[in-house]
């Protein structure tokens, strides 16, 4: 069993490790930052402003009818959201299926009301006017 000083350390480890990788880079701040106002939407169940706010990639890819639809059938049934914690970040120029671009591969070690602990794989990419935007969403149970 974990001290409550492990436990503290912990706790104040993580935004201090989070603080030194955003300093180092500037985008990660910023595609982090568009990775939680979005997750926040899915969060509360607003799936199609979620689509509204996602990368133009993601849009051609998936209708916005077709997201809800999903996003309703699979994430909805986690339940409330109970915690999120960082778990690694990754710049990337290229991945399977997208155009080459700009991307941070942003995971999360999440646990919901209704589900066991998953890894939420949010892919924030940098649009040609230099925001970022979500370009993908994955969900598989933790390790």
């Amino acid at each position: 069993m974990k001290s409550r000083a492990q436990v503290c350390l912990a706790v104040l480890t993580v935004p201090v490790l989070l603080g030194s990788l955003f300093a180092q880079d500037p985008n990660l701040k910023a595609a982090t930052y568009a990775a939680q106002e979005w997750l926040t939407l899915v969060d509360g169940g607003h799936y199609g402003e979620s689509w509204d706010s996602a990368a133009t990639f993601f849009q051609q890819k998936v209708s916005k009818q077709g997201w809800q639809s999903t996003m309703t059938n699979v994430r909805a049934p986690f339940g409330k959201l109970l915690s999120r914690q960082f778990k690694s970040a990754s710049y990337e120029t290229s991945l399977p299926g997208a155009p080459a671009g700009k991307y941070f591969v942003i995971q999360f070690r999440t646990r919901f009301a209704n589900s066991p602990t998953l890894i939420e794989t949010v892919t924030p990419m940098q649009e040609p006017n230099g925001q970022w935007h979500v370009s993908g969403y994955f969900v598989r149970p933790a390790d």
